[in-house]
């Protein structure tokens, strides 16, 4: 593998499309489109178009990165799907990074990331030297919690109840995910799979599957 290896990073965790191309340290292109709908149509060409303003190709990549939520259950599926087909052809690993992992690179530790899950509720994860698994959770569970700066997109929220100060990202999500990737790539990795900490809204059929006759 190259010294600088290429590595394309995207996300459709929520309404967005997002993409960087990473050449070591540099990223050579990246954009971000919001979109409340239309990420599986749109997710291709749009790598296509960073592939083409970092002058490479599909087949100069050396590994992809994909987010793997929490977020929108369908906009994670979109990116998962896409990218474990893309390793497959391309024959490249596919990296899996969390949304925490991505918005946690970069900036120190101990660090808390908090990020809207709607209803009233968060998904946080806290980066200390003991790993905590990720959690939904209200803002008002921040009560009193000052022992960590904490970043995200729900940041201010648990920064009004906790008092805690807010660092801003070091760098856009998917530069974040591809970043991450970087330093896993030559490890074994597992195949990307969809972070999901709220359980789906739709509920499982009441009724019996349909029987299929031999």
């Amino acid at each position: 593998m190259r010294s600088d290896p290429l590595i394309l990073g995207f996300d459709t965790s929520a309404a967005h499309c997002a993409a960087a191309l990473l050449s070591g340290e540099r990223v050579l292109a990246r954009a971000e489109e919001a979109m409340a709908r239309g990420q599986a149509e749109r997710l291709v060409p749009l790598l296509e178009e960073v592939l083409a303003a970092g002058g490479v190709g599909w087949g100069d990549l050396d590994a992809l990165a994909v987010g793997t939520g929490p977020g929108n259950f369908t906009g994670i599926r979109i990116a998962v799907s896409c990218a474990r087909g893309l390793a497959l052809g391309l024959g490249i690993p596919a990296i899996g990074i969390s949304l925490f992992e991505a918005r946690a690179h970069g900036l120190p530790r101990p660090l808390r990331v908090v990020e809207d899950a709607r209803r009233g509720q968060v998904y946080v994860q806290a980066f200390t030297p003991e790993p905590t698994p990720p959690a939904l959770c209200a803002p008002a569970d921040a009560a009193g919690d000052t022992a960590a700066p904490v970043t995200g997109g729900a940041a201010g929220a648990w920064s009004a109840v906790s008092g805690a100060p807010v660092l801003p990202p070091a760098c856009p999500l998917a530069e974040g995910i591809a970043r991450v990737a970087r330093a896993r790539l030559g490890t074994a990795q597992p195949r990307p799979s969809p972070l999901y900490i709220r359980a789906a809204d739709a509920a499982a059929p009441s009724e019996p599957p349909p029987r299929i006759l031999p």
